[in-house]
């Protein structure tokens, strides 16, 4: 077997909240924050050691656009002083790191794209409900240009790298968010997810990655994001962290479009998911490309499979029918690009697979595109047929491990779709459907001990479900006791 499916084995313990060293990865979001409550650290003790982290591994690792180091260290002693009088908030004091997509008062938002971009003036939605919890913003972290692709490489910023292993990518889009949780130099952060961009990363560094209900993250100050395909959702080491920072990022304001029923996702870490039925699926929607799942990630998902039986839950092989999903995808996605291509300061700069996809999306906006989006109600009915018989479904997160890093970067535009499309498959198909998914560690590849992941996807609000029977899984697999080697 060519998979190490025991993450137990050479697991080292996660290091001390109240330590000191900036050497040491930081503690878990709700260690951090429990240790903060309890007086045993301070946010300027925990903030100083990220960013020492950060600037430390920036020339291997390169996980961040931009690095907030003096308003950070403002913000940890204005934490500091709220934990002083007594305040407590859910995140008071805990450094976090948001993507470059989004806007952060006084930074700009250039979301993987060469120019100069002028600072915002207002927090986004989400960063003003992170602040309100009493986090620390120390910096964003890298993308791919407007989050198109799995590896986080551009003329931009350079390549962001894996901690497992510098010379493979840590996926994407996502890619800075999981090397900086994965390495250690942060506790959590957040990620956007526009056809696996949270969970594709987070399955090849070894992360909890939430893709959470479309809308359960405000967007704003964009009313949806890509047309609806994107979301916001958190990666971390644990899944009481990604549940936390979850639970503390969600929530709308007036002017978003997609409002759902709010959900208590942190109460279901510790509940039991219950006996499930769930569909262990290896088929992926039709594209019209070449793929191939790699025997190493199926028998990681099969062994996987197999523990979840052990823990008492109906397992079998069944296949959401996805009938044709993928036709509506692409209009939205290239019309999302389009519109977003159109806020760079100089389109000259823009990547020549950027200008060609906001090509494709001027000509499929308009009634192309509202085509796209009037199919998303017939489709869920199709695919959700599946949730008549099953809880949760079971897929591969990718069809690969990590490739390389330049292996994709300097493909044409044609090039890079399909073996993009070849290394993941199965993520995209639940942003056209708006539905929540969780991305869990499911081996590591022998000898190279590159992560794998596997999805657990449900039906619309069925996060709670979700992140209990995650958390179920990590209790058995202890999947968060591993560390990469850089740490």
């Amino acid at each position: 077997m060519s998979v190490a499916t025991d993450t137990r084995t050479g697991s080292a313990e996660e290091p001390e909240a109240g330590g000191e060293g900036a050497a040491r990865p930081l503690p878990g979001l709700a260690r951090a924050a429990a240790a903060l409550a309890a007086g045993e650290t301070t946010s300027r003790t925990l903030t100083e050691r990220a960013l020492a982290r950060i600037e430390a591994t920036q020339a291997t690792l390169n996980a961040f656009r931009l690095v907030r180091a003096e308003a950070a260290l403002e913000e940890a002693e204005a934490a500091d002083q709220a934990l002083c009088r007594g305040e407590r908030r859910p995140l008071l004091g805990v450094p976090v790191a948001v993507k470059d997509d989004t806007d952060v008062c006084g930074e700009p938002t250039a979301f993987g794209c060469a120019g100069s971009f002028p600072p915002k003036t207002a927090d986004a939605e989400v960063v003003r409900r992170l602040r309100a919890a009493g986090a620390v913003i120390v910096g964003k972290t890298n993308s791919p240009e407007l989050g198109q692709w799995p590896f986080t490489e551009g003329r931009a910023f350079g390549d962001t790298r894996n901690p497992w292993d510098p010379a493979y990518t840590p996926g994407g889009s996502s890619g800075g968010a999981a090397a900086a949780v994965a390495a250690g130099l942060v506790p959590a952060a957040l990620g956007s997810d526009g056809a696996g961009s949270v969970r594709i990363p987070a399955a090849w560094t070894h992360l909890v990655g939430i893709k959470p209900q479309r809308g359960r993250i405000s967007t704003w100050p964009d009313p949806e994001a890509f047309n609806g395909i994107t979301v916001l959702g958190p990666l971390a080491r644990t899944v009481e962290d990604a549940a936390l920072l979850l639970d503390v990022a969600s929530g709308n304001r007036e002017g978003d479009l997609h409002r759902p029923p709010p959900v208590d996702v942190r109460a279901a870490v510790g509940r039991d998911p219950g006996a499930l039925r769930i569909a262990l699926s290896t088929r992926w929607a039709f594209t019209a490309t070449p793929k191939r799942l790699d025997p190493r990630v199926e028998a990681a998902v099969r062994a996987l499979a197999e523990r979840l039986a052990a823990l008492g839950h109906e397992v079998e092989e069944a296949d959401p029918h996805y009938g044709p999903v993928g036709l509506t995808f692409v209009p939205r996605a290239t019309a999302g690009i389009r519109a977003w291509a159109q806020r760079a300061p100089d389109p000259g700069l823009l990547d020549p697979r950027t200008r060609a996809a906001a090509g494709t999306g001027r000509l499929l906006g308009g009634p192309v595109l509202r085509a796209a989006r009037a199919a998303e109600g017939p489709l869920r009915r199709h695919v959700g047929r599946i949730f008549r018989r099953y809880d949760v479904v079971l897929t591969p997160t990718t069809a690969t491990p990590p490739p390389r890093v330049g292996d994709l970067a300097r493909l044409s535009g044609w090039q890079t779709d399909r073996r993009m499309i070849a290394h993941c498959p199965y993520a995209w198909p639940w942003n056209v459907l708006g539905w929540p998914g969780i991305n869990v560690p499911a081996a590591l590849t022998e000898p190279e001990q590159l992560p794998l992941g596997a999805q657990l996807l449900g039906p619309a609000g069925s996060e709670p479900l979700l992140v209990s029977l995650a958390a179920q899984l990590e209790a058995d697999r202890r999947w968060h006791e591993r560390w990469p080697p850089m740490v």
